[in-house]
C-alpha cells in the first residue's frame, strides 16, 4: 500500500535529459491523438456489430450513455493530468492515491486495454483491406485472413478453417517501426491522417443522410429477446458497454502528459476537447449508419460503412472512404501503441516490470524494448483471436480503469486539498460518484465471460507482481534504505 507522493511526481515531470522523454506535443497535438484513436475501430467497425447484437437503431442511444459515463472520468481525468503530468496515466494516479498494489492492478489492466484494443482495429483494418482489394477482383487466401477460430465459406460452397489473419499482423509491425523513431513524427503522421478520418466522417454523413430509409428505423428499440442485452433497454446498456471501447482516446492522451509542453495547460484541453468532438460525430454517424441499412445487416461483419454505403448510388465512393478507412485505422494502432509502451515504461522505471522496457533509444529518445515486445505481443494478439471477444475485453479495461480514476479523485481531495490546481473536476464528490456508478452499470452489462478474462489477466498480473515487482519496487528500496538509515 505504499503511494508516491505528489512531490515526488512532480520530480519525475521535471526531469530532462537523454534518459527521459522528449517534450514536443501541445494541445492541438492532444486533440489529434485522442480524435485519432476514438474515431476508429469502434466507430468504423464496432458501431454496426452493437447495432446488430443488442441495441438495433438506438445504438445511437448506446452513444449518449457511453458518452454521459465518459464525461464524469473525463473531467477526473484532466484533473489528474494536470496535477500530475507524468507518464503512465492511471496506473500513475492510482499509485499517488490508493498505492504500489492497485496501481499495478490498473497497469496491467491498461496494458490489456491498449493491447486488445491496437489488436481490435488490426482486425477491423483487415476486413477493410479485404473488401478494398475485392473492388480490383484482387482475394487474398481466407486461410490467411481469419484467425484460427473463425471459419469461411467460398464460393463453391465449401467451409474453411482460418490460421491465422496475416494483414492484420502486418500493420501491427509496421507501425511498431514508426512509433520507435519518436513522438514527433508520429504526431505529425497522426494529424494527417486524423484529418482525413474526420473528413471520411462528415462526408459519408452528408451524402448518406439523403438516402436514409425511414422504414430502418422500426422499431427504433427492437424488442428484448428474453435475454438480457439482446435489444430493449437492456441492449442499449448492453451496446453502451461494448462501443465504450471506443471512448479510450483521451485515456491515451493522459499517458503523453511527459511528452507534452506546459501540460497544466494542454492536458485538460487534450482530454476533453477530443471527447466533445467525437460524442457528436458519433451520435450522427449512428444514426445514418443505420438509416441506410437494417441493422440486422450488419450482423458478424466489422466494416458495416462497407455495407451501408452500397445503399446509395455513391458506389465509387465505397473504395475512397474504405481506402481512407484504412490510412486512418493506422492512427488507431500508433496511439494504442504510444500509450501502452508509456505505461510499460512507467512500470519498468518505478522497478515493477524489468529495467530493459524504460530503457530509452539515445537517438529517438524512445522506449524502444517496450515498443518492440509489446507490437509482436499485439501482432500474435491481432493473428490469433476473433474481433468479438477483443472488443469486449477492451471495454470491461477501459471501464475499469476509469473506476479507479474516479475513486483517486475523491480520495485525493481528502488527502491532499491544497496541492496547486490547474484544472479542478467540478462537484466532487458528485462527479467522479456518478463516473464509477455509470461505469460500473455499464461493467455489470458485459457478458460473463468477459469477466473471467478479465479476472484470468489480473490473476496473472498479480502472479508477477508478488514474483518480481514487489521485491524490486524502488519505493519500496527507498523506505527500507531509509529506515536502515533511522
Amino acid at each position: 500500500m505504499l503511494k508516491k507522493s505528489l512531490e515526488l511526481l512532480r520530480q519525475e515531470a521535471a526531469e530532462s535529459g537523454a534518459g527521459t522523454l522528449k517534450r514536443t506535443l501541445n494541445g492541438f497535438s492532444l486533440i489529434g491523438l485522442g480524435i485519432g484513436v476514438i474515431i476508429g475501430a469502434g466507430l468504423f467497425s464496432l458501431t454496426g456489430l452493437a447495432a446488430a447484437n443488442h441495441a438495433g437503431p438506438a445504438v445511437t442511444l448506446s452513444f449518449v450513455v457511453a458518452a454521459v459515463g465518459c464525461a464524469f472520468s473525463a473531467l477526473c481525468y484532466a484533473e489528474f493530468a494536470a496535477l500530475v503530468p507524468v507518464a503512465g496515466s492511471a496506473y500513475t494516479y492510482s499509485y499517488a492515491t490508493m498505492g504500489e498494489l492497485f496501481a499495478w492492478i490498473i497497469g496491467w489492466d491498461l496494458v490489456l486495454e491498449y493491447s486488445v484494443g491496437a489488436a481490435t482495429v488490426a482486425i477491423s483494418w483487415s476486413q477493410y483491406l479485404l473488401k478494398f482489394l475485392e473492388k480490383y477482383n484482387l482475394h487474398l487466401p481466407a486461410q490467411f485472413v481469419l484467425s484460427p477460430f473463425e471459419t469461411a465459406t467460398l464460393h463453391d460452397g465449401s467451409v474453411v478453417h482460418g490460421y491465422a489473419n496475416l494483414p492484420a499482423m502486418l500493420v501491427v509491425l509496421a507501425i511498431t517501426a514508426v512509433i520507435i523513431r519518436g513522438t514527433s513524427g508520429s504526431a505529425w503522421f497522426n494529424a494527417l491522417v486524423v484529418a482525413l478520418k474526420v473528413a471520411v466522417v462528415l462526408v459519408f454523413i452528408a451524402l448518406g443522410w439523403k438516402y436514409i430509409d425511414p422504414a430502418n428505423y422500426h422499431p427504433f428499440i427492437p424488442e428484448n429477446t428474453g435475454k438480457f442485452g439482446e435489444f430493449g433497454w437492456s441492449g442499449i446498456l448492453r451496446g453502451a458497454g461494448v462501443i465504450f471501447f471506443v471512448f479510450i482516446g483521451f485515456d491515451i492522451v493522459a499517458t503523453m502528459a511527459q511528452e507534452t509542453k506546459n501540460p497544466q495547460r494542454n492536458m485538460p484541453i487534450g482530454i476533453l476537447g477530443s471527447l466533445v468532438v467525437c460524442t457528436i460525430l458519433f451520435i450522427l454517424f449512428g444514426y445514418v449508419l443505420t438509416g441506410l441499412a437494417n441493422y440486422t445487416e450488419f450482423k458478424n461483419s466489422a466494416a458495416p460503412v462497407a455495407i451501408a454505403i452500397e445503399k446509395t448510388p455513391y458506389a465509387w465512393l465505397s473504395g475512397a472512404i474504405i481506402l481512407a478507412i484504412l490510412i486512418g485505422y493506422t492512427s488507431v494502432i500508433l496511439v494504442d501503441l504510444l500509450g501502452q509502451s508509456r505505461v510499460f515504461f512507467s512500470m519498468s522505471k518505478d522497478g515493477l516490470l524489468p529495467p530493459a522496457f524504460s530503457k530509452i533509444h539515445p537517438k529517438f529518445r524512445t522506449p524502444v524494448q517496450s515498443n518492440l515486445l509489446l507490437g509482436a505481443f499485439i501482432a500474435l494478439f491481432a493473428g490469433f483471436v476473433p474481433i468479438n471477444i477483443v472488443g469486449e475485453m477492451v471495454s470491461i479495461g477501459t471501464l475499469l480503469a476509469f473506476v479507479m480514476v474516479c475513486l483517486g479523485i475523491i480520495i485525493l481531495r481528502k488527502t491532499d486539498p491544497d496541492a496547486p490546481r490547474s484544472f479542478r473536476t467540478p462537484w466532487v464528490p458528485l462527479v467522479p460518484i456518478l463516473g464509477i456508478i455509470t461505469c460500473l452499470v455499464m461493467m455489470a452489462s458485459l457478458p460473463w465471460e468477459t469477466w473471467l478474462r478479465l479476472a484470468v489477466w489480473l490473476a496473472i498480473g498479480l502472479a508477477i507482481y508478488y514474483g518480481y515487482g514487489r521485491k524490486n519496487s524502488k519505493l519500496r528500496q527507498q523506505q527500507e534504505a531509509t529506515q536502515l538509515i533511522d
